[in-house]
């Protein structure tokens, strides 16, 4: 399936791999379908991947792993709130946290209090909005990834 998007132009994206928000993202609610895509010029382990809307080109959220920046990260969930995404298998949830990048990268960070949890085996996600608020909205993390750039690490 060929999608066109607005940063990468066109790409072609395995309909056996998009995922499916129920009720979509935190202020976006109407795109429900993205592809998890990559900047192959950086390849498959880059630190920041997309988001792709499937529905929408010009939308396309960068996001991480939180434990690229916080490798405590380890927020607790009541499972009732993950019920939406099917049977919860440890070992297939991947969790991701939004990255903002401004103008002056100096001042990216990573919004921790709102992670998107995708259960990969069937391809559902949610994003929810933790109680905690020990985790930050508004995480700082260039300095976080320009020392692991120098250790090689990212």
């Amino acid at each position: 399936m060929i999608i066109e998007t607005r940063a990468f132009g066109e790409v072609d994206i395995d309909p056996a791999k998009i995922i499916h928000f129920e009720k979509g993202i935190i202020g976006f609610p109407e795109y429900r379908d993205y592809a998890l895509i990559h900047d192959s010029e950086q390849g498959n382990n880059a630190g920041i991947r997309w988001m792709q809307s499937v529905e929408e080109p010009g939308f396309a959220l960068p996001v991480m792993d939180p434990l690229i920046v916080k490798e405590n990260y380890n927020p607790e969930v009541d499972d009732e709130i993950l019920k939406p995404i099917g049977k919860i298998d440890p070992d297939e949830i991947l969790v991701l946290v939004t990255v903002t990048v401004p103008k002056d990268l100096k001042q990216m960070s990573v919004n921790l209090r709102a992670p998107i949890v995708i259960n990969v085996n069937e391809r559902k996600a949610i994003q929810i909005i933790l109680e905690d608020d020990s985790y930050k909205v508004k995480f700082p993390i260039y300095d976080i990834l320009d020392a692991r750039k120098k250790e090689g690490t990212c």
